[in-house]
C-alpha cells in the first residue's frame, strides 16, 4: 500500500497537476495558507512567556514551506525567492500592525505619568529606549520601542496607556489618547500579504512539473522527443 501510495506521488511529481479546477483550488489553498501563517506568527511574537519564539518559528516555517513549494514542488525558482523573502518581510511588519491596532481600537485608556526615560544597550550593542511609567494606581510599567516609546517622552510628560482587555500584551504608549492609526504599518503588511499570497497563486496555476523540465531542457539542446512505446504507435 505505501508502494503504491509513493509511485503515485512520485507521478504526480513527475507529470504535475493538470490544469482545471483541481489546480486553482489547491494553488487558492497555498495562497492564503503562507500569508496567513506568517501574519499569524508576526502576531504571535508579540506576546510574552516564550510566545516570541513560537511565532518567529511560524513565520520561517511559513516561509520555508512556501519557497520549497514553489522552488521544488513547482519548479518556479523566482517564485520561491520572492515568496520567501516576502513572507519573511510580512512577518516582521504585520506583527507590529496588529498590535497597533488592536491596541489601539480595543484597548483601554489609563492615564500616566512618565517617570523615568533612557537607554540600554542589548548583548548586540544596540542602544534600545525605554520607559517607566506610573498610573493612577501607583502601578509602575517599563516599556520598551515595541509599546512606542523610542525616546520622544520626557520625565514628568502625561501620557496615554492603551491596555489589552485580556491582560495578556503590555500597553502601548501614546502621547495623547487619540486612536487613529497610522497607516504607513498597515499599508505595508497589507502590500507584502498581496504580494505573497498573488505570487503563490502565479506560481501555483503556472507550476512546471519534472517533465517540463525535462522537455525544455531537451528542446534546448536540440534533442528529438523519445518516441513513443510500440503499444502507442498508430499505423
Amino acid at each position: 500500500m505505501d508502494e503504491t501510495r509513493m509511485a503515485e506521488r512520485r507521478k504526480r511529481a513527475f507529470e504535475g497537476l493538470p490544469p482545471g479546477p483541481a489546480r486553482t483550488r489547491n494553488s487558492l489553498l497555498w495562497a492564503a495558507l503562507i500569508p496567513v501563517t506568517a501574519t499569524f506568527g508576526g502576531f504571535l511574537a508579540q506576546y510574552p512567556y516564550g510566545l516570541l519564539w513560537l511565532g518567529v518559528l511560524l513565520v520561517l516555517a511559513a516561509a520555508g514551506t512556501g519557497a520549497a513549494v514553489a522552488g521544488t514542488g513547482w519548479n518556479r525558482a523566482g517564485v520561491a525567492t520572492v515568496v520567501g523573502f516576502g513572507t519573511m518581510a510580512l512577518g516582521v511588519f504585520a506583527g507590529p500592525s496588529l498590535y497597533e491596532a488592536y491596541a489601539m481600537r480595543l484597548g483601554e485608556r489609563v492615564d500616566a505619568v512618565v517617570i523615568e526615560t533612557g537607554e540600554r544597550t542589548n548583548f548586540k550593542g544596540d542602544a534600545r529606549s525605554f520607559c517607566r511609567v506610573a498610573d493612577p494606581s501607583g502601578t509602575v510599567r517599563e516599556l520598551g520601542q515595541q509599546q512606542n516609546c523610542y525616546g520622544e517622552f520626557t520625565r514628568g510628560q502625561h501620557v496615554v496607556l492603551f491596555e489589552d482587555p485580556l491582560g495578556l500584551l503590555d500597553p502601548r504608549v501614546e502621547a495623547t489618547g487619540d486612536r487613529t492609526l497610522d497607516p504607513l504599518g498597515p499599508g505595508i503588511s497589507g502590500g507584502l500579504f498581496l504580494l505573497v499570497g498573488a505570487s503563490m497563486f502565479s506560481g501555483g496555476m503556472r507550476r512546471r512539473s519534472d517533465r517540463d523540465i525535462l522537455e525544455r531542457q531537451r528542446r534546448g539542446r536540440g534533442l528529438p522527443r523519445p518516441s513513443a512505446p510500440p503499444s502507442q504507435r498508430t499505423t
